[in-house]
């Protein structure tokens, strides 16, 4: 099934047709940035654009940076609060004219691992935490999901994680690799603390340098680099629209 996944960020939006059997773009990714103030319309507008780059007319997947439960947008920690009680399915459909399921991003970019990257076959408590403008996590436990895990807010040492320990604040306070591992070790070991995964898979942009990371990093479960990068946003959110087609498709 060809599903047109796409990514909502805090700095762009980006999105591609994916062959939803494979995990594999079926066009080069198309980026646009994200409209200043992260308001509702002007966002769902954006989506169009990408849907429209591609000639798309079949079901969409969105991964997005909030809280979406039951297709309502639930917080809005890096997004406008006016997004806060949207239903976002139904408004990305109506801009769109095309159906349309939205999850959580680090949601979506989990399910690529699980599926298609590092987290394949991997059984046991399995934890991916996307690296960028903040920290963003998804839990898997024998490959099944629990939604909308939001530990990247989390305090240490009084302040959110993301704040300390995302690659935004690694070069905002322009940290070594040495320093910045330091602390993403430590927000680590809180959430080891927590939830003693057996594995950890690490993605974002930032993991094409994991070679200058994880080998400083001490957690007691085995660390891996993603494999998607930035594309796994895409990936993921087009294998959860194809797992909710399924789920709406009556049997027989």
């Amino acid at each position: 099934m060809e599903i047109l996944g796409v990514d909502i960020g805090g700095t762009g939006i980006k999105g591609a047709p994916v062959d939803t059997s494979s995990g594999v773009l079926l066009a080069p990714r198309y980026r646009i940035p994200t409209p200043e103030g992260a308001k509702p319309r002007p966002m769902a507008e954006v989506v169009t654009l990408i849907a429209k780059k591609f000639s798309w007319q079949g079901p969409i997947g969105v991964g997005f940076p909030a809280v979406v439960r039951a297709g309502v947008v639930r917080s809005a920690a890096n997004i406008h609060k006016k997004w806060l009680g949207v239903p976002i399915n139904d408004l990305i459909s109506e801009v769109s004219g095309c159906a349309t399921y939205v999850l959580n991003d680090a949601d979506a970019a989990g399910l690529a691992e699980m599926v298609f990257g590092a987290g394949q076959g991997r059984q046991g408590v399995v934890l991916v935490v996307t690296i960028g403008t903040g920290l963003g996590t998804a839990i898997f436990t024998d490959g099944h999901l629990l939604p909308n895990t939001e530990f990247g807010h989390i305090e240490i040492r009084c302040v959110e994680a993301e704040k300390r320990a995302s690659d935004l604040a690694r070069k905002l306070e322009k940290l070594s690799w040495k320093k910045w591992a330091g602390r993403l070790d430590e927000y680590l070991h809180t959430l080891e603390s927590l939830l003693w995964p057996d594995v950890i898979i690490l993605g974002g942009g930032v993991v094409k340098n994991h070679d200058r990371f994880i080998p400083l990093l001490t957690v007691e479960a085995e660390v891996l680099p993603a494999k998607y990068l930035n594309e796994a946003g895409i990936v993921g959110a087009a294998l959860a629209a194809r797992q909710w087609i399924k789920k709406k498709s009556p049997v027989g």
